[in-house]
């Protein structure tokens, strides 16, 4: 069996626990220029699938109001429609632990201890975790539980280096083991269908995290989504271009060149198989992703999001049985 989110968050709290998508104001070092490419060409486009927003295309904006306004305008989003009580204020848009950490520390200390948040999560970069971090992190998790949101995408360097990461496999396994050292929830994130990764790839990055000591304690699965106004987008529509023949050959061939966009069923089939490399006390905190209508591309079929969860529930029950 595996452990969805809601089920483990209803098994904990006794009630069903809604997540609130916040902004903290932070951007990124790879948008900063803070880091440099292999021919010291600073890094300022962030990931290239990566959106304008961050990331965070659904998230409350930073106002001037302050975060208190941001938890209720995104609490009244929710209400208007359940009984909601309590929340997981979830930190989404850009790196949340890069910046001043005195700014950081008043704002997640004001969030964590408001009665109506009970699971602060925090979306961030390994290279974004340093001893100034780790020790805020320590002090809040005394308080409620604090989640780490880990961007790590793939293990494979080349696909990293081409999405413009910034940063390799070495950074992110000193940053976990730092993490579970503190005792810190870690969530990692992960991309299906990255530009010329093959199924092997996906599935080498999945064992990888299966076989973390500590073992992990989310996951978050996505499929490759292209977004207007991203660099990846420009990389699509010039791939557009090309003739047939120098397109890609998909997932179902020995190998792929640059993109191939999985259909519904190759794509629930490749998470149900995924799913079952991990240990089961590993907590599935996403098995979709879900873009923004207006700037959604590619693949089209992620809109119909019921009907995606509905395929990948009757799967993962098949395969895991």
């Amino acid at each position: 069996m595996y452990q969805k989110l809601s089920t483990f968050l209803k098994n904990k709290y006794g009630e069903k626990i809604y997540r609130l998508s916040l902004s903290s104001g932070c951007t990124c070092p790879n948008r900063d220029g803070s880091i440099l490419m292999s021919d010291g060409t600073p890094l300022t486009g962030g990931c290239t699938f990566c959106s304008e927003g961050g990331s965070g295309d659904f998230a409350a904006q930073v106002t001037a109001g302050g975060i208190d306004k941001q938890i209720e305008d995104a609490k009244k989003l929710i209400s208007a429609k359940t009984d909601a009580k309590h929340f997981i204020a979830y930190f989404q848009s850009f790196s949340n632990t890069y910046g001043d950490i005195n700014r950081l520390k008043e704002l997640y200390t004001k969030v964590i201890n408001r009665d109506d948040i009970v699971i602060l999560s925090l979306g961030t970069r390994p290279d974004c975790i340093d001893s100034d971090v780790l020790s805020m992190l320590k002090e809040l998790n005394q308080i409620k539980p604090v989640w780490i949101e880990l961007g790590l995408q793939t293990i494979h360097e080349e696909s990293a280096r081409r999405f413009h990461r910034g940063y390799d496999l070495k950074v992110f396994e000193k940053a976990y083991k730092e993490l579970k050292e503190a005792g810190i929830t870690v969530v990692v994130h992960v991309i299906l269908g990255l530009p010329c990764e093959t199924k092997e790839d996906m599935l080498e990055t999945v064992k990888y995290l299966a076989s973390l000591d500590p073992a992990l304690d989310g996951i978050k699965l996505q499929n490759l989504q292209i977004l207007k106004g991203t660099a990846m987008y420009q990389d699509y529509l010039r791939w557009k271009e090309k003739a047939p023949s120098e397109q890609s050959i998909g997932i179902k061939g020995e190998a792929t060149e640059e993109f191939y966009f999985m259909d519904m069923e190759e794509y629930t089939d490749l998470v149900a198989e995924c799913i079952a490399l991990l240990p089961e006390t590993t907590v599935i905190h996403r098995m979709t992703g879900d873009g923004p209508r207006k700037l959604l591309v590619e693949p089209l079929w992620t809109l119909d999001k019921k009907r995606v969860l509905n395929t990948l529930t009757r799967k993962c029950k098949e395969i895991l049985q």
